[in-house]
């Protein structure tokens, strides 16, 4: 049997991060793939960087990832972007736009937004046409395969949703969920020799507190909107205010 835990949207979050792969540890889960958006929003960007490239066997583009590295320069890519080296820059840079694999004769296509573009939204009330259109090959983007399953990010909200018969799965966020104040990843079982899988979401505790300090403590923009959306679950604007 092959399983895979899926991460997505760590955000910096460090604290979540190592909850996280606690978990995975504990539950014996070798293979770990991140959905990207290892940076932006959170205060710790470089540690969460390091992990992701010490225990992560695959890793795709998140659009905060290509922001930071250099896509956009609003004052919350500047500041994470300030903390990373010119080689973690390029690394974020550099990742891969998706993954396609095949499991028990399906096609499994993995992105953070969309099939259509890192700063396309998909959302679970977009357009059946719109949903149908995610399955569909994008050679520009190097996605070759009419895709089975679509798992993705972005949203921060996890998602098992039947569209036709080909599952729409969104792993959920690790470091800054808007659905809950949880943390949430996707663990995949796929069986020996059959269509057949397993999907399940896991969400756990951690310690917040200690991720809000290391926010207070960073000297990033925006802290007040990050630590609020710790405590609620809800997404806050960012406004610019003087002084930031």
């Amino acid at each position: 049997m092959t399983r895979i835990a899926v991460l997505a949207d760590l955000h910096a979050n460090l604290s979540a991060t190592l909850a996280v792969h606690a978990d995975i540890q504990r539950r014996r889960i070798g293979e770990l793939w991140v959905l990207g958006d290892l940076v932006g929003k959170g205060p710790r960007p470089r540690e969460v960087l390091e992990w992701t490239q010490e225990h992560a066997a695959r890793v795709i583009q998140g659009n905060w990832d290509a922001r930071v590295a250099g896509a956009t320069h609003r004052p919350q890519d500047l500041w994470p972007r300030s903390k990373l080296t010119p080689a973690q820059l390029s690394y974020l840079s550099e990742l891969p736009y998706g993954i396609e694999e095949e499991f028990g004769g399906a096609w499994w296509r993995f992105v953070h937004a969309s099939s259509r573009g890192l700063f396309h939204r998909l959302y679970p009330h977009s357009s059946l046409s719109e949903q149908l259109d995610a399955f569909l090959p994008n050679p520009a983007l190097g996605l070759k395969e009419y895709a089975d399953v679509l798992v993705y990010a972005d949203t921060h909200e996890a998602l098992f949703l039947d569209v036709e018969g080909r599952p729409l799965i969104n792993c959920g966020s690790v470091g800054n969920p808007l659905d809950s104040t949880l943390p949430c990843y996707l663990i995949l079982d796929f069986g020996q020799g059959g269509p057949g899988y397993t999907a399940s979401f896991v969400r756990l505790t951690y310690d917040r507190d200690e991720e809000i300090a290391a926010a207070e403590a960073s000297g990033m923009p925006f802290t007040r909107e990050y630590v609020t959306e710790l405590l609620t679950g809800a997404y806050q604007k960012r406004r610019a205010r003087l002084g930031e």
